[in-house]
C-alpha cells in the first residue's frame, strides 16, 4: 500500500504564511478525518483565526499557549482579551510547562529574554547560570527539541504542543490530530501527528509534515 501526500513549503518563514497555512491544514483535515487541531498561539491571535477558519467544521480546536513565566516572573503572554474571545469561540486553551523547553531541567540552563527581566527574574537566572556551569550535559528535552528544530522551528513546537495537550487530557492519544505551529509569530507550519503523552514520549508518531518553511532560518536583511 502506497500512500501519496503532498507537502507545501514556504520560501521563508513567518507570520506572513499564516493564512495559507490554515487553509492547507484544513483541507487535510477534513481529508483525513481529523476530529481535533492543536494550535500554537503566544498572544492569542493565531487562536483566534484558526478558530474562525476551523467554525463549522466539526473539528474540535485546542489552543497551546507559552508556560506562564516563559518572558520573565509570573508573566503570561495570552492577552486578556485575546482569552475572552477564544473562550467565547468555544476553544480550549492549554496552559502547563513547555514540554521540550521548560521545566526544571531548562530552568537550570535559563538565560534572560529578549526583553529587560525584572529584578526577580535576573536573581533567578543568576541562581540557574550557576547551576548550569556544573552540566556537562544539557536536559534530555533540549536535546530532542534541537533536534527536531533540524526541520525547522514549527515541527518542534508541533510535537511540544501534542504532548502538552495530550498530557492534558484534551485530545485522544487513539487518534490523528493536525499541529500548528510557527516561527516566532503566527503560523508556518502544519504537521499530522499520532499524539502520546510524555510519559509514553517514543510512542508518538508524526505521520506527515503538511506545511513548513523552506529555509531554517529567516534571512538577515541587509542595510541598505
Amino acid at each position: 500500500m502506497v500512500i501519496e501526500s503532498t507537502t507545501i513549503y514556504f520560501e521563508t518563514p513567518g507570520e506572513e504564511n499564516t493564512d495559507m497555512v490554515l487553509e492547507i491544514a484544513k483541507k487535510r483535515a477534513l481529508e483525513r478525518g481529523v476530529k481535533h487541531i492543536v494550535v500554537a498561539s503566544t498572544r492569542g491571535n493565531t487562536g483566534i483565526k484558526s478558530a474562525e477558519v476551523f467554525k463549522d467544521t466539526g473539528i474540535n480546536v485546542v489552543v497551546v499557549t507559552h508556560q506562564t513565566g516563559h518572558r520573565g516572573t509570573g508573566i503570561q503572554q495570552l492577552t486578556e482579551e485575546n482569552k475572552k474571545k477564544l473562550e467565547k469561540m468555544g476553544v480550549t486553551i492549554i496552559t502547563g510547562t513547555d514540554a521540550l523547553t521548560g521545566g526544571v531541567g531548562f530552568g537550570i540552563s535559563y538565560r534572560p529574554p529578549p526583553e529587560k527581566p525584572d529584578e526577580d527574574t535576573l536573581k533567578i537566572v543568576r541562581t540557574m547560570r550557576r547551576f548550569s556551569r556544573t552540566q556537562n550535559i544539557p536536559p534530555v528535552p533540549s536535546i530532542v527539541a534541537s533536534t527536531l528544530k533540524l526541520f525547522c522551528q514549527g515541527v518542534k513546537v508541533a510535537v511540544e504542543i501534542v504532548f502538552m495537550a495530550a498530557d492534558a487530557d484534551v485530545i485522544p492519544v487513539d487518534q490523528d490530530v493536525v499541529a500548528i505551529a510557527g516561527t516566532g509569530r503566527g503560523a508556518d507550519t502544519a504537521v499530522l501527528i499520532r499524539p502520546a503523552n510524555t510519559t509514553n514520549f517514543p510512542q508518538m508518531d508524526v505521520h506527515e509534515i503538511i506545511a513548513k518553511p523552506f529555509a531554517n532560518v529567516r534571512p538577515r536583511r541587509r542595510n541598505v
